[in-house]
């Protein structure tokens, strides 16, 4: 289980450069997202070919994956306009609200109870996520940008973990890229946004190449296997580690305008600590099962 364990913290650690990049690409939210899934999109089906892999889908399960896609591209949107209308530090940190939907939303969709510890637990992240919004009352908007945002993240997780049940993981990924690339160009057509897409500036081509290959083909396509070894809950929960490998990195990448109060540090801390207290808690009671 740990090397699991070490290969999920690999992925988060790269997603935590997600929001870097976001702040470094010139685009709004829609047009970075659009070139982010189309770019993510090509890539997986270059590299699906040349491993001459099976992508052609079954039965009804494009509209699964398509689906899927349009979920996790308004949770981009809502991601990238988050640090827009905010910054890193709090886009990132309020990410962590995604188990406390999972603690309620896991058990209606796999018919279980739901545990009393996964809600204590994703409680204290709500109250750490509180004491970082009455710090920051300035960034408002971007904070409920976030949280609906991290519940979108709840959603798709679940959908993915019923899905990968039945089918490869990047044929799972290549049409959900499909599926945001769909939602994304009827957002800008229906906003008139498409002008816009092609105001490329310095180094946005780049970042967005490392974007759609490096932080999300291959983090997406492994993390839909990982869910074979994780609950949602338990996957949304060591997802909380993000915002602090972000948090850092963009404190030394951008200084003082990511430069935040002492509180909103200790609140990440304790969230850290309520991951920790989640991996100890499942280890024990699978222990006392075996």
């Amino acid at each position: 289980m740990w090397k699991y364990q070490l290969q999920l913290h690999f992925l988060i650690f790269l997603w935590s450069f997600t929001g870097i990049l976001g702040k470094l690409i010139s685009f709004e939210a829609l047009a970075l997202v659009f070139w982010r899934v189309f770019f993510t999109f090509i890539i997986l089906l270059i590299v699906l070919l040349l491993l001459k892999k099976d992508i052609v889908p079954r039965g009804k399960s494009l509209w699964k994956f398509l689906v899927a896609g349009m979920v996790i591209g308004l949770h981009w949107i809502l991601f990238f306009g988050a640090i827009k209308a905010s910054n890193v530090s709090i886009a990132l940190s309020t990410l962590s609200t995604g188990a406390l939907f999972s603690a309620f939303l896991e058990p209606l969709f796999f018919k279980r109870k739901i545990a009393q510890y996964e809600v204590f637990l994703a409680l204290i992240v709500v109250g750490c996520l509180l004491l970082i919004f009455n710090t920051n009352p300035q960034y408002w908007v971007g904070i409920v940008m976030g949280v609906l945002c991290s519940f979108l993240s709840a959603v798709f997780s679940i959908f993915n973990s019923f899905l990968r049940r039945d089918y490869p993981s990047s044929q799972i990924t290549l049409y959900e890229m499909l599926g945001g690339f769909l939602l994304v160009s009827v957002f800008l057509l229906a906003t008139n946004n498409t002008s816009d897409l092609l105001h490329f500036q310095g180094n946005d081509l780049l970042w967005l190449i490392i974007l759609a290959g490096a932080l999300t083909a291959y983090p997406m396509v492994h993390s839909v296997h990982l869910l074979k070894y994780f609950s949602p809950y338990s996957f949304l929960l060591a997802i909380n580690l993000e915002p602090v490998y972000g948090v850092i990195l963009a404190y030394f990448i951008f200084g003082e305008s990511e430069r935040m109060s002492p509180l909103f540090y200790i609140a990440t801390a304790v969230m850290l600590l309520v991951i920790v207290c989640n991996e100890v808690i499942k280890h024990r009671k699978k222990k006392s099962n075996e």
